[in-house]
């Protein structure tokens, strides 16, 4: 093993440890929080919709970017056709099916 993947590996494995430790810390400054603190109907309210903001964005960025620049291709017609099931009210496995089905189709005809 040479001195650079020595080092890159030391990066890693501190790299993990520190975000264990995080990820501890910010679970235990959960814990701390006063009861009354989580009651409040603001705290209720973006608690419910923080994850579906997150998710979004989420969606949003894996779905249009590769890398630094913005892309339009198969994964946005599978997101179109996710979305017009879920329009359509169809069940999650057809939703996720659609997706799939559309997304394979459009990159085997080379979009």
């Amino acid at each position: 093993m040479n001195t650079v993947n020595a080092m890159n590996s030391t990066h890693v494995w501190i790299a993990i440890g520190l975000t264990a430790v995080g990820c501890y810390l910010v679970k235990l400054l959960g814990l701390l929080v006063p009861a009354g603190a989580l009651e409040r109907p603001l705290v209720q309210r973006l608690s419910a919709l923080l994850p579906v903001a997150l998710l979004a964005a989420l969606t949003a960025q894996q779905t249009f970017a590769t890398g630094a620049e913005l892309v339009l291709d198969a994964r946005a017609a599978g997101l179109a056709a996710a979305a017009l099931a879920l329009v359509l009210r169809a069940p999650f496995l057809v939703v996720v099916g659609a997706a799939v089905v559309v997304t394979a189709g459009a990159r085997a005809l080379g979009w």
